[in-house]
């Protein structure tokens, strides 16, 4: 192995050398089930000739031109066949290369549309344990405090802040117990609306929030009042609502867009992950047309080297094709229905499953020390860490997350597979991943 590359999963990691459907091979001949697709990111499944063809192709015609100079057939396409899947009226798409890119172009998109219309709002407000990338604007608003605390000097303190954050609609563990389950979402926007009010309205530039949380708190559902509610409270003082649908996007959740399930309607929109099913490192920031028309009265001071790649939007373009032809958002929803079934005839009983909550094809566990008091595992005991390690002993990958409870303390696995998985291979994945539980709890 080469002595030359910044690894992210340290020394010794197999040699990936083939992928098909919902399974990857190693070097060694060894099949693994794609139990996360990836970081939640394939959706078309592994080794889908018709992608890689039209990356091919058009890389073959032509693989760069600047986005200032020329646009490309392929992406105009492209545009013209998503833009009518969107929530968003008459959107306007600007490709980048990663949901993180499509962040920070989104909330300068914001910044942008205020200054356009002479005021000065700057302020954004995330959601606790919420992640939104790791470039510097994104991983500001996000709201895990683990990945945050190394490069708290760079990010927005004191007199400076930019970005604030409320309370999360983490069922599981909900921030108000002496109601809850009643009126939850109502009590989340009300939080919302006095923070605004305390920060004042005229300086808050947009509310950013994924529809169904992904990473950061594994999977959480909000409560049917929610999005209404906060949609509300957005609308009432100017503030934009921005929906990252980077985890949650193109049928993970059994729609097109998680935002459908609500009926909400996004000023901004991010996307990527399975926009592109990891076949290219395609992100999307989505503008309304109301949206779009106001920052071009004033203009947008922004570009990525990358953006609105032709090579790119050719995998995007193939990816659509393959999820319309296989029905894939359908797909999602049923085998997303029969791993819930699984999961929960598997572990629901288990006394370290505190949680099993989700979407479609996207699905999390909560592992506890003590399922009546819902207490966390102590980080120490790195025990995701030791059921992902498990799992992989066995033939199945699964994604981790870690301090949910508290910001610190708290153990998820996340599942994700290609929405391609078939109906034997989600039974595998449910039995697979409880006997990696097993494992490492009992």
């Amino acid at each position: 192995m080469s002595r030359h590359v910044f690894s992210r999963g340290g020394e010794g990691l197999p040699v990936a050398v083939r992928g098909s459907g919902a399974e990857i091979f190693d070097s060694g001949g060894r099949r693994y089930l794609d139990g996360s697709g990836g970081a939640i990111v394939v959706g078309v499944g592994h080794g889908v000739d018709s992608v890689s063809v039209a990356i091919a192709e058009q890389a073959r015609r032509i693989a760069y031109a600047h986005p200032t100079m020329f646009t490309t057939d392929v992406l105009e396409a492209y545009a013209d066949e998503l833009a009518p899947l969107l929530p968003m009226e008459s959107p306007r798409i600007y490709p980048v290369s990663g949901g993180a890119e499509a962040v920070e172009t989104a909330l300068k998109m914001a910044r942008a549309y205020h200054l356009a219309r002479g005021e000065d709002r700057y302020l954004i407000i995330g959601r606790d344990g919420a992640y939104h990338g790791n470039t510097r604007g994104a991983l500001d608003v996000s709201g895990r405090a683990g990945l945050r605390a190394p490069y708290l000097p760079w990010l927005g303190l004191a007199l400076h802040t930019t970005a604030l954050h409320t309370t999360a609609p983490y069922e599981y563990r909900c921030p108000f117990p002496d109601t809850h389950p009643q009126g939850c979402g109502e009590r989340h926007a009300q939080v919302l609306d006095e923070l605004i009010v305390e920060h004042g309205a005229g300086r808050v530039a947009a509310f950013i929030a994924e529809p169904i949380s992904g990473a950061g708190l594994g999977a959480c559902v909000p409560p049917a009042d929610y999005w209404s509610a906060i949609e509300r409270v957005c609308r009432s003082h100017g503030v934009l609502l921005i929906v990252d649908e980077v985890m949650t996007g193109f049928g993970r959740t059994g729609a097109w867009f998680a935002s459908e399930h609500w009926g909400v309607r996004p000023d901004l929109m991010v996307l990527a992950k399975g926009a592109a099913s990891g076949y290219w490192p395609l992100g999307l920031a989505v503008a309304s047309d109301d949206v779009h028309k106001t920052i071009m009265t004033g203009g947008f001071t922004h570009g990525f080297t990358y953006s609105h790649h032709g090579v790119g939007a050719a995998a995007g373009r193939a990816v659509l094709a393959v999820l319309k032809q296989l029905d894939l958002v359908r797909a999602a929803r049923d085998r997303g229905a029969q791993l819930d079934a699984a999961l929960r005839g598997e572990l629901g009983n288990h006394p370290a499953v505190g949680d099993i909550r989700g979407l479609g094809l996207l699905r999390g566990i909560e592992l506890v020390s003590d399922r009546q008091t819902r207490a966390a595992f102590a980080r120490s005991d790195r025990v995701v860490e030791r059921v992902v390690a498990a799992g992989m002993a066995r033939g199945v990958l699964l994604y981790s997350s870690t301090g949910c409870a508290d910001g610190r303390h708290g153990d998820l696995v996340l599942l994700g597979p290609p929405l391609i998985i078939t109906e034997s291979e989600t039974d595998e994945l449910a039995s697979l991943t409880a006997a990696a539980i097993r494992d490492v709890l009992g």
